[in-house]
């Protein structure tokens, strides 16, 4: 046999079967104790029967195909005895389950002829059972049947073909069977419940494939639908609306003591929360493409939500948050004013304190469940916080949640740690998102700026990104200053619209609209204010009326809720004037917006308006004894309405209103309510309203937000941090500052370091009423102290880019372990990692490390915390015990683990602001500001690490170094401003270390000179600060000078360079144990000369003579020098002829100079410049000539003389000759006369005067010997008569000299000689001869006959 023939077979067996059964079931005899007695049994007999067996008779024909048969034919005899009355509930249960194997096994499916009536004649037949009465069980195995059979109705493949009128009737009878159940057994309840669930399940699972122009063309409930399309939207609408009105079951409760009261049904409305939850799941996204559903959610759904939600039990209220979650992820484009009303009178509300605790936590659980979706938090704060006319949700939810956490003085309670967790929730949320790797917006902070008038109360579509971004920012900038506003306006009224104006938020001139919107939207106003202003005659304040009332949607409102909702706003004035012209506006609004046309003119409602409010007055006003009846009211009501009275419906609605509930006239008092009136107004508000804007995280409106609550947020974690106990819960309190630290790195500096004064408070270091015994105790044997200190470095090492003030309060923390011994050696070591090319790191006193470069640090803010979670494993002293570590040892793992080292290895990466509040804080803790020393030796450790680690970030910084050191010299500069500044071991640390960075950077050619420049102002700074350091520290500073000039001279290319290197050679050079390495380093840099330039060569110069001027100096490197110098014309030789050469071949005022800029680029002001550097040269020997050691003086002379043969290229001009001859030789010689003359009153002196003679005749002879070298310019001279009387005068002074008890000077045998050797040279040059005009010769004649008699005769032979 076939396969097919053999199913055809079996369904007719099975349908025989079935009809068998029945019939029996039938004809079974009726039990004669049974109290139902069929009346009926004649029909069932002959009507039933026949039909029943005419089935019978058709199964079994031959070639049947069950597919093709309309399925009317074999259901319809099952479906009659369903329906027939007196069935006994035997009967009628076997039916029904013949009817279910049918439906289940697929006879027939939709494709099937005469389905579609089948199907729903199944529905029609089983939804009109008639149920004989008999026992209970009975009853509810048939209604269980029933409920079978509706549900294999449903799943069935024809189900497609049901009406919707079908599918109500289905679900409306399930439903019937749920209320029956209540009073019968829990079986019947429980499997009705789950049918109920199951159909829904069925239905709203099928939303997503009906097409969406099913029945939808408009909102309308009028609109045709295609019957033969089967079942769609329209069922959905209708049984959406059906358990929606679910919620609004209520139970009569009879109070005997008092009236009936009536309450919702918990039980019922749990039911239909549980559907309604059901069908959103199901349904998704799609409910937002049918207008008729989706109204009904925004509007029924969210009311009824709403309204229990703020009186319900902590179960309902659980089930209405799940809700309204649900609805938010699928629909939350739709349902912007409507989540900001739960969140405002519902959740908000539940959650503050003053609420039974059940419901308070309730409440917080759906605020964390709504922070943890990922992208609620942006979306509300972008939504609501960012637009003028909405509250600011976001931060008050985190005020909230700060409150709530903020522990109090008892134990930690269930409230405080479910709030505590939702913080952290908040926080990790806005971390994770703003702190990402490829987000490429900009990390810094910058302010927003409202530049020009932007309508505040329009919000514009979310188009572009990047302009987005700024226009929300602006939006959330008016929103703060229409706040400042408000508080300047319930001050004085002017000051506060003038703000407006100053703000740009109002036009000029004024747009009434502005001041509408504020009025209207902003909180905190006076309302006495507002109405004074709206009341006010001047043509501003009647347009501001106008548009303010504007504001207000009226469509669907009874003149009285619109006039409670308009009123809410403001309070009405007193003057009669001024309430008439605010009715009146609110008259025309409410006439141009009346739902239903009652009102025939605008002039109605005036009327009844004031009616109204007379009538308010009277049923409200305890003073009033006798009060108007309904009646009364009517009549004085009557022909106001065009001539024509109103509905008397109406106003007995309107009377019974008011009196019952009074209009507010004097501004709302208490918390608004969200009652019928106001959320009419929402939904009409809702339709003008841009949708909820979706958007993903953007990292400048994530700092943005969380500035709004981060200092609420410090101080509630900070607080639970301190009163927390649990391991747990302290682990979850660091990540959450750490996390908050990770967002506060984005411009929130002052967040960050406020982050950072509460983790140092934390850590028990900086407490300054412990000793240190107790510190360190509490460090050793407490787990905060550690963890705080843990984390404080932690942020210092991967947030410190955004620290500022907080660097201070790290370096406290960071001293007060090196004075309690806890940074080992090994512990703050840098973590280098350094290339292999790169040479190591030198090692300071204290042990730090200090890097010559640094890799690259590569930040994972992320991760920062993943250390925490070993640190707590550690904790507990008897783990460490049992591990066999000591106290030092578990104190040495939380140090190693703080990685200070990177902190400064790794400052390379700091910007220029945290780089330099870091080296600030370091100086100003140098200099001992914030400290307590409690020994000498403790000062001078404490100074010295400190000095070391401002040269570690230094080091690190070379490549910036002109940026930062400017600040850190000022920051020198003021600490020895402190008042109680001790220069001492501040100096001397300090100068060690710049010695350490100047070697750094002259190590490598810098085509930059400005660092040169900072460190050796800073250098010359430290040792003026303390003078005596150039002797402590000598050997260093010689050794690192001496380093200098013979290392890298080249690279050494400023005059301040220079002069300290030079100057500080010549100090620290005079020491014995530095006197060599301090002259051989100047010898070697004068005998190579190629080093020496215009810029250095008079440093040299008096570095030399320094040298040269020492007692007991050794004699051979003395004369050494001296030969250098005067050797050293010759390079002012060369620079002479390059200067006269740049003078011939540019103008004087070309701007072109290959010379640095020291050297004077002008040509003539270079030979000047040389020609200065030449007499510096001769005073420098002119000094070294006054010297005790007589070798010495001579050989300075010398020196001297072969100086002026050289300068013979110097091509002096007859000015500077005598220039030179001024402040060098003839001072040289009146200072040697001088100290001849002193010597000579010297008791025992004279051999010191004999010497001093014999240098003199040197010096005369020197005299001598440069006037005949360079007479010829000086005769040119106009000033040689003078001059020439100078030398006269000189050469008189040493012939009769007086050297007392030592006898007579030998100069008198060497003078004369001299004035015959010049005076010969002028006579034979022609210099020396009389004439009229000229008395050079008198002059001259005069004079030897008063220096040298005996020369007259000789030189001048015509006179005798």
């Amino acid at each position: 046999m076939l396969k097919s023939k053999r199913k055809e077979l079996g369904l007719s067996c099975m349908l025989n079967t079935e009809v068998g059964a029945v019939l029996a079931v039938i004809r079974r005899p009726i039990d004669p104790t049974s109290q139902f007695i069929s009346p009926q049994e004649d029909y069932f007999d002959s009507s039933l029967q026949q039909s029943l067996k005419s089935l019978r008779g058709f199964i079994f024909n031959p070639h049947q195909e069950w597919r093709t048969i309309d399925p009317c034919i074999y259901l319809s005899p099952f479906l009659d005895v369903v329906q027939s009355d007196g069935i006994p509930a035997a009967a009628t249960g076997v039916t029904l389950s013949a009817i279910l194997k049918i439906l289940k096994l697929g006879i027939f499916d939709e494709k099937t002829p005469g389905a579609k009536d089948a199907i729903n004649i199944v529905v029609t037949g089983i939804t009109s059972c008639r149920l004989e009465q008999t026992d209970p069980v009975s009853e509810d195995a048939v209604m269980m049947k029933i409920l079978q059979v509706l549900t294999a109705t449903m799943r069935h493949n024809a189900s497609v073909l049901l009406t919707d009128q079908a599918v109500c009737t289905i679900v409306n009878t399930c439903f019937q069977v749920v209320q029956q159940s209540v009073t019968r057994g829990d079986l019947l309840q429980r499997t009705a419940r789950h049918t109920m669930h199951e159909l829904i399940q069925i239905i709203f699972s099928r939303l997503p494939d009906v097409d969406v122009n099913e029945g939808e063309s408009s909102e309308s409930d009028t609109d045709d639908i295609d019957e033969n399309s089967g079942y769609g939207i329209r069922c959905a609408v209708d049984i959406f609306q059906f358990l929606c009105s679910l919620l609004n079951v209520v139970e009569v409760v009879d109070n005997t003591e008092g009236p009936i009261c009536h309450t919702a049904d918990e039980d019922v409305q749990l039911f239909a929360l549980v559907l309604i939850n059901c069908a959103i799941e199901l349904s998704g996204d799609e409910i937002g493409k049918h207008p008729k559903l989706l109204r009904m959610v925004q509007d029924d759904l969210f009311h009824h939500l709403i309204h229990y939600g703020t009186c319900s039990t902590p179960l309902v209220l659980s089930m209405i948050c799940s809700t309204v979650l649900n609805i938010y992820h699928f629909l939350r484009r739709f349902i912007r004013l409507q989540l900001e009303a739960f969140f405002s009178f519902v959740l908000l509300r539940i959650a503050a304190p003053g609420v039974s605790l059940q419901l308070q936590e309730v409440a917080l659980e759906a605020i964390i469940n709504f922070f943890r979706q990922p992208t609620f938090v942006i979306e509300a704060y972008v939504n609501y916080d960012c637009d003028p006319v909405c509250r600011n949700i976001f931060e008050d939810v985190g005020k909230l949640l700060c409150k709530q956490a903020f522990p109090g003085n008892g134990p930690t309670s269930t409230l405080q740690v479910q709030a505590f967790e939702g913080l952290i929730i908040m926080i990790h949320s806005i971390s994770t998102n703003i702190d990402k790797e490829e987000d490429s917006t900009p990390s810094d902070p910058y302010p927003i700026e409202i530049k020009e008038y932007r309508p505040f109360w329009v919000e514009k579509p979310k188009d572009d990104l990047e302009t987005w971004v700024e226009y929300i920012r602006v939006r959330k900038a008016q929103k703060r200053k229409i706040l400042i506003a408000a508080s300047h306006f319930s001050r004085d009224e002017k000051k506060g619209l003038e703000y407006l104006k100053h703000c740009q938020l109002v036009s000029d001139p004024p747009n009434p609209k502005a001041f509408a919107f504020f009025f209207r939207y902003t909180p905190g106003l006076d309302k006495n204010m507002i109405g004074d202003y709206l009341g006010d005659p001047d043509e501003l304040h009647i347009q501001v009326l106008k548009e303010f009332t504007a504001t207000f949607e009226f469509h669907g409102m009874i003149l009285d809720s619109a006039l409670r909702t308009y009123l809410e706003t403001f309070r009405l004035p007193g003057e009669s004037q001024k309430i008439q012209r605010i009715l009146e506006a609110f008259s025309e609004r409410f006439f141009d917006q009346q739902s239903s046309e009652i009102f025939v003119t605008k002039d109605s409602v005036f009327i009844l308006c004031y009616s109204l409010i007379m009538l308010n007055t009277d049923q409200h006003n305890p003073q009033v004894k006798k009060k108007m009846t309904e009646d009364e009211f009517i009549r004085n009501n009557r022909a106001i309405n065009g001539g024509q009275d109103l509905p008397r419906e109406y106003l007995s609605e309107l009377f019974h209103s008011i009196s019952n509930n009074a209009i507010t006239l004097f501004g709302q008092s208490g918390p608004v309510e969200m009652n019928p009136s106001r959320w009419i107004e929402l939904m009409n508000r809702a339709k003008l309203m841009q949708p909820y804007i979706l958007c993903d995280f953007d990292r400048r409106l994530g700092r943005d937000m969380f500035a709004c609550v981060t200092g609420p947020t410090i101080a509630a974690l900070s607080a639970f941090f301190e009163h927390a106990d649990e391991d747990e819960m302290l682990h979850e309190c660091i990540e959450g500052l750490i996390s908050l630290a990770r967002i506060a790195q984005y411009g929130l500096a002052d967040t960050l370091d406020e982050l950072v004064a509460s983790f140092c408070k934390f850590t028990m270091l900086l407490n300054p009423y412990a000793s240190a015994e107790e510190t360190l105790f509490a460090f050793s044997n407490d787990m905060k102290p550690r963890m705080a200190t843990l984390a404080l470095f932690t942020i210092a090492n991967n947030f410190g880019r955004s620290l500022r003030g907080g660097w201070r309060n790290i370096i406290d923390c960071l001293l007060k372990l090196k004075r309690l011994r806890l940074l080992p050696q090994s512990v703050i070591e840098f973590d280098v990692t350094s290339s292999s090319d790169a040479p190591e790191g030198s090692k300071s006193e204290s042990g730090v490390i200090i890097p010559n470069h640094d890799s690259k640090f590569s930040k994972n803010t992320a991760g920062v915390v993943s250390r925490f979670s070993h640190f707590l494993t550690l904790d507990s002293m008897e783990e460490s015990i049992s591990l066999g570590m000591s106290e030092f040892e578990q104190n040495l793992k939380i140090i190693r683990q703080c990685q200070i080292g990177s902190i400064f290895g790794n400052s390379f990466q700091l910007p220029v602001e945290a780089l330099m509040n870091l080296g600030r804080s370091l100086i100003f803790a140098a200099a001992g500001k914030g400290q307590k020393f409690s020994t000498p030796i403790e000062e001078e450790e404490t100074v010295g690490f400190c000095w070391d680690l401002i040269i570690a970030i230094s080091l690190a910084n070379l490549h910036r170094f002109p940026v930062f050191w400017p600040s850190y010299n000022d920051y020198l500069l003021a600490v020895a401003q402190f008042p109680l500044f001790s220069p001492v071991p501040f100096a001397e640390k300090g100068i060690i270390g710049l010695f350490k960075v100047c070697l750094k950077l002259l190590a490598s050619y810098q085509a930059d000179k400005t660092p040169e420049e900072l460190i050796f102002k800073s250098i010359n700074l430290m040792w003026k600060l303390d003078k005596e350091i150039l002797d402590t520290c000598c050997e260093y500073i010689t050794q690192s000078v001496s380093k200098i000039l013979t290392e890298y001279p080249a690279n050494l290319q400023t005059q301040l360079g220079w002069k300290s290197v030079l100057h500080l050679l010549s100090i620290t050079g005079r020491h014995p144990e530095t006197y060599d390495q301090a002259v051989e380093a100047l010898i070697m840099l004068m005998s190579d000369a190629f080093h020496i330039s215009k810029i250095n060569y008079a440093y040299c110069i008096d570095c030399a003579f320094g040298f040269v001027a020492l007692k007991n100096s050794p004699l051979e490197k003395n004369l050494k020098i001296l030969d250098l110098m005067s050797d050293s014309v010759k390079l002012l030789i060369q620079w002479y002829t390059t200067a006269s050469d740049q003078t011939n071949s540019y103008s004087f005022s070309s701007n072109t100079s290959t010379s640095s800029s020291e050297d004077n680029p002008k040509g003539i002001e270079s030979v000047n410049f040389i020609m200065s550097l030449f007499i510096k040269l001769g005073e420098a020997l002119r000094k070294t000539s006054l010297a005790r050691r007589e070798e010495i003086r001579n050989h300075a002379i010398l020196a001297l003389r072969r100086g002026f043969k050289l300068a013979e290229d110097l091509e002096l001009s007859s000015s500077r000759c005598i220039n030179c001859f001024t402040l060098v030789i003839f001072a040289m010689v009146d200072d040697q006369h001088e100290k001849m003359i002193e010597y000579s009153r010297r008791e025992n002196a004279e051999r010191e005067t004999r010497s001093m003679e014999g240098t003199l005749k040197l010096s005369m002879e020197l005299l001598t010997d440069v006037y005949l070298q360079y007479l010829n310019q000086i005769m040119e001279n106009p000033g040689f008569r003078t001059f020439w009387l100078g030398v006269l005068r000189r050469m008189d002074t040493c012939m009769k000299a007086d050297l007392g008890e030592y006898g007579e000077t030998k100069l008198q045998e060497v003078v004369p000689e001299l004035l015959r050797k010049m005076i010969t040279k002028m006579r034979e040059t022609g210099i020396l001869v009389r004439k009229e005009e000229d008395d050079l010769w008198d002059i001259t004649y005069i004079q030897i006959q008063w220096i040298a008699p005996s020369l007259k005769e000789e030189l001048f032979p015509d006179e005798i």
